[in-house]
């Protein structure tokens, strides 16, 4: 049986064999764009939008640990000034009903923490630093 798997915007064919699986082909994926309808002549003037929160980022000369993919904060388990080492347990992360844990990339002391337990986050969101 052959299956299609899109990942990050990359299309996989997958072919699934009982006790064993093989990828066929490999290709990019496109998202074609959004059609525009056009606007009514005697539109309304729209209401202007709320400004989306920018990213946070970390601070320079640290090193920030982010999310590896989109989810939701169950935990953050250091807070700002707390000293780590590098595989320590930093933050938990739900992604499609599986908790995943967040481990520090280096040592050193927490300079920010940029998210709170149950924020939403997507991949490459910066969740805290590390100095």
């Amino acid at each position: 049986m052959i299956y299609k798997v899109t990942i990050n915007d990359k299309e996989y064919e997958v072919e699934v064999e009982k006790g064993k699986a093989n990828l066929l082909k490999t290709t990019t994926v496109t998202a074609a764009p959004a059609p525009v309808a056009a606007a009514p002549v005697a539109a309304a003037p729209a209401a202007a939008a709320p400004a989306a929160a920018p990213a946070a980022t970390a601070q320079a000369g640290t090193t920030p640990v982010t999310a590896p993919m989109p989810g939701t904060i169950l935990n953050v388990k250091v807070a700002v000034g707390a000293k780590v080492n590098e595989g320590d347990l930093v933050c938990i992360l739900e992604a499609m009903k599986m908790e995943n844990e967040i481990y520090a990339p280096c040592s050193g002391t927490v300079a920010q923490v940029l998210t709170s337990k149950g924020a939403s986050v997507n991949t490459g969101d910066v969740l805290l630093s590390i100095s």
